[in-house]
């Protein structure tokens, strides 16, 4: 999914296929719903209230929210845990067939059943809509549901997947109504019916309203009466005046890197506190591998050999970022340091232009780098234009930097126009292979023409069939050399993540952890 202090290492599903997983938390027959309101503002847009589409953090954490998972990851969890489902397992020794069975007296929003056909449906849908912007692509191991009775769920798995679970219990493993949603098409009605902790009320392109769901069963204890979303649409001094006056309760995701350093530098006067949690959300400069330029191993190598991290995070991001060495983020199992070792951390002029020489360039690189405003953070613009004065400054490049908006970024990636480009990423389960997979696996999001056969005949098969992923870290590690000698993408930075709440507002602390679910549940306001 598009766009985390200390970092735990995260093993995920080592040994799924041997045994049922066991609940975490308790399980709460209603929801509850005490205390006050709380009102959030973000400058992510929510881009779908349809899980067959959205592939994106907005979306993603309405989903959350809104809709169950047969697994889930409880606050505190790192591997996936029953929600839906009363317990899944692995059913043979190969990792192909994955059973569930649902707890009893399961009920939507709306009181209709959720049963075993819902579960078919919401994938069958998915996989059928297929559409560009949504999680289908998460599931291409999927061969298809079948539904022994009412409370059995049977996945059939074309190749061997041990992460499978950890895939089901994200956003992605949403399950819909089957009366409410076109099995052929998207919602356009910008309505969701769900059975997660909460029932959306209203959406619209200013907020979203949600109020709690009295027939949630699951593990989740809802601790407010309701939550609004405000959107600021990537409006950052919009969303810290919000906050400052009163108007919102907490600000997430958008509000520029100095504000959080003022923020938290001067809290107390102000009335708010900054709550820093962990992340595993990182940002990649990718480079079209057909471009005649950046095409070039030679240009590629000189960018590398010219990045200064530091700096950016330093004068870019306050601090509030870490440079970033590999295409796995530290904190997750399997990390190594591929581009550090090969291209070191500080910058080489004289490296970058014997890179050049080698590849035959002589003058310099005319480049243009390509961004989006807001998609992957508030100071990419700012961000890149530093990247382009870093090549520059080196006399070997002539850079420039555009930025366009998301919806044309996306269509010109699509049709190959930009040599290089910027891509966030914030996963979608904290797992090596949502690191690896989705960028150089068949079909891979970042559209960039690279392929190499050894990662994907072999690596990404292999790590992704190993039921014990501490097992995985060798093969993992040769795929992050391959990618740093071979260069598609250049690792930038990785995320701290962070959220700032007035005075009496709670339960921050349970929402920002490297699962990337934020647990409205949790909130509270005295």
């Amino acid at each position: 999914m598009n766009m985390r202090n200390q970092w735990p290492v995260l093993p995920i599903v080592a040994g799924l296929a041997s045994g049922l997983l066991t609940g975490c938390g308790s399980e709460t027959g209603d929801s509850g719903g005490t205390g006050s309101s709380v009102v959030m503002g973000m400058s992510d847009d929510v881009l779908t209230t349809d899980p067959a589409s959205g592939y994106d953090p907005g979306s993603w954490l309405l989903f959350n929210n809104v809709f169950q998972s047969l697994l889930g990851f409880p606050k505190g969890a790192t591997e996936p845990q029953p929600e839906l489902a009363k317990q899944c397992a692995f059913t043979d020794d190969r990792a192909m067939v994955y059973k569930c069975e649902l707890k009893d007296g399961l009920k939507f929003s709306n009181g209709d059943a959720l049963t075993s056909e819902d579960v078919k449906f919401s994938f069958d849908r998915m996989l059928k809509i297929d559409d560009p912007a949504g999680p289908a692509i998460m599931f291409p191991m999927l061969d298809k549901v079948e539904t022994p009775d009412a409370r059995t769920a049977v996945f059939r798995l074309k190749v061997p997947d041990a992460t499978f679970p950890s895939k089901i219990a994200s956003g992605a493993g949403s399950i819909v109504d089957h009366r409410q949603y076109d099995a052929n098409g998207l919602r356009t009605d910008h309505q969701a019916v769900g059975s997660g902790p909460y029932k959306l009320d209203s959406f619209d392109k200013d907020q979203a309203v949600f109020s709690v769901n009295d027939n949630y069963k699951g593990t989740a204890e809802v601790r407010n009466s309701g939550v609004t979303l405000k959107f600021f649409h990537g409006d950052r001094t919009a969303l810290r005046k919000a906050l400052l006056d009163g108007d919102i309760d907490i600000a997430y995701r958008g509000l520029a890197a100095s504000d959080i350093a003022d923020l938290d530098q001067g809290a107390d006067s102000k009335g708010v506190d900054v709550i820093e949690g962990t992340s595993a959300e990182v940002q990649h400069l990718v480079f079209n591998m057909k471009d005649p330029v950046a095409g070039k191993l030679g240009v590629r190598k000189a960018i590398a050999y010219l990045l200064d991290r530091d700096a950016l995070i330093k004068d870019v991001y306050d601090g509030t970022a870490t440079p970033l060495y590999s295409i796995i983020p530290a904190g997750i199992a399997g990390h190594n340091t591929a581009f550090f070792d090969t291209y070191g951390a500080r910058p080489s002029e004289d490296k970058a232009a014997a890179a050049l020489r080698a590849d035959g360039i002589t003058g310099k690189v005319r480049l243009t780098l390509w961004s989006t405003p807001s998609r992957y953070g508030p100071a990419t613009d700012d961000e890149l234009k530093a990247v382009a004065g870093q090549l520059n400054g080196s006399g070997l490049f002539d850079a420039d930097v555009q930025s366009v908006p998301f919806e044309q970024y996306e269509k010109d990636i699509a049709a190959g126009k930009y040599g290089v480009y910027v891509k966030g990423w914030v996963p979608d389960y904290p797992d090596a292979d949502n690191f690896t997979a989705p960028f150089f696996g068949e079909g891979n999001v970042l559209g960039n023409n690279y392929g190499n056969r050894a990662i994907t005949t072999s690596l990404l098969p292999a790590t992704a069939a190993q039921s014990d992923r501490s097992a995985t870290d060798q093969d993992f590690g040769r795929l992050q050399d391959i990618v740093a000698d071979e260069l598609p993408v250049l690792p930038v930075w990785q995320a701290k993540q962070y959220a700032v709440v007035r005075d009496g507002v709670y339960g921050l602390e349970y929402c920002l952890d490297a699962s990337t679910v934020f647990r409205f549940w949790e909130l509270s306001k005295g």
